[in-house]
């Protein structure tokens, strides 16, 4: 459905960064020339920047200059508020020991091509600094970002049928997918500018992106909580944390799923074989892979995580030699960042597996691919509950 001008924000449903607390990694990979940037000087004053607007990437649109990559800028701490973060916030914050940078942003739930999608709303040319430098270096994407386009993540483009190019329904009218490049912010699966978010109708400056990379990122998170409105969440990207204490990882009798619960969740997922993959559902009817994983875990009593990069670590890795019925294949398939856990499936036994592998095709048995696997995981339902 389109909407004709400006929308509500209070009908958007709100960005959560629950899922992204787990394994928040650089996720944004580009197939371009990377520039190397020169360190920044940690006795220069904090900047708090404000927005300019694409890959695999659209041809690029003439638009106003995006401005040159600076210095990259590591995030360690992202935060969303229910109000808008003010001048007097930012001050506050940019006085926290260890805080090195800041960069506000535009975040909400928003429908693509009738998807639910957690979208940001930036500045091209300022928060560039803050992703993967690959993508950071990329003039074209920003430019195009700059210009109007959505920049949305591999997996959704290529999972949820979002095709490069192609024009998709937004909240105001079509979008064009002008990249595939995910943020770096697990959750997060599309980037537009912040001009472009405002006519979308995105809740404005209630994101924050915070470099920190000399504090320790939990207790800098207690005092955000602390500084800002009631109700905000904060999550940690590349998180700075004390060293663990050095303790040998083992895996007592009783940590892993019973062969009553393995059944009843094989039985389960079987039951769903010929439905539909939709990205982003998570049953009963329709699925993508993770939700699949989620749903028919769920109806034998384990609580697992969302996305496929958090169910990756809710136990021990085996050997696929040693996979047993129930355990959890991953793969690496996202070309624009080879590192990211892109896809899981459900090992049925006999070198078979179940899944919903994409946009227009179905839950399905079909033989095990070992082409970019990741590897496989024997779950744990206490390992499991930490991570969701």
């Amino acid at each position: 459905m389109r909407a004709r001008g400006r929308r509500d924000p209070r009908r958007l449903i709100p960005f959560i960064v629950v899922a992204l607390v787990a394994v928040l990694t650089a996720d944004v990979l580009l197939l371009v020339e990377i520039r190397q940037p020169e360190p920044r000087s940690a006795a220069e004053p904090v900047r708090i920047r404000p927005a300019p607007r694409q890959s695999l990437m659209a041809q690029s649109q003439t638009v106003r200059p995006v401005a040159p990559l600076g210095d990259l800028r590591k995030p360690n701490v992202f935060v969303v508020t229910r109000k808008p973060i003010t001048r007097a916030h930012l001050q506050k914050i940019a006085r926290l020991p260890g805080v090195r940078a800041l960069e506000l942003a535009d975040a909400a739930s928003i429908t693509l091509d009738g998807k639910r999608v957690q979208t940001l709303a930036v500045e091209p040319s300022t928060f560039r600094a803050y992703t993967p430098k690959v993508t950071a270096a990329s003039d074209p994407l920003w430019t195009n970002v700059a210009a109007g386009d959505v920049a949305v993540s591999f997996v959704l483009g290529n999972d949820g049928g979002l095709a490069l190019h192609s024009r998709v329904s937004g909240p105001a009218g079509p979008l064009r997918v002008g990249a595939y490049a995910t943020t770096g912010f697990g959750a997060v699966d599309a980037v537009v500018s912040r001009e472009t978010g405002r006519a979308l109708g995105l809740p404005h400056d209630n994101a924050l992106i915070i470099s920190a990379p000399k504090a320790d990122s939990a207790r800098l998170s207690a005092k955000l909580r602390k500084l800002l409105p009631r109700g905000t969440q904060t999550a940690m990207v590349n998180p700075v944390l004390p060293a663990p204490k050095a303790r040998p990882r083992s895996w007592p009798a009783g940590s892993f799923m019973t062969g009553e619960q393995l059944t009843v969740a094989l039985q389960a997922a079987v039951s769903k074989l010929g439905r539909p993959y939709v990205w982003g559902a998570e049953g009963p009817s329709t699925f993508d892979c993770s939700g699949l994983v989620q749903w028919a875990f769920a109806q034998a009593g384990v609580r697992m995580p969302r996305v496929t990069h958090q169910q990756w670590v809710t136990g021990p890795q085996v050997s696929l030699s040693q996979a047993h019925p129930g355990d959890l294949l991953f793969w690496r398939n996202d070309p624009t960042n080879p590192a990211y856990i892109s896809h899981v499936a459900i090992y049925w036994g006999n070198g078979k597996m179940l899944h919903a592998p994409r946009t227009g095709d179905v839950v399905k048995i079909v033989p095990v691919s070992t082409r970019n696997l990741a590897g496989v995981v024997r779950v744990s339902p206490q390992a499991a509950a930490r991570v969701g």
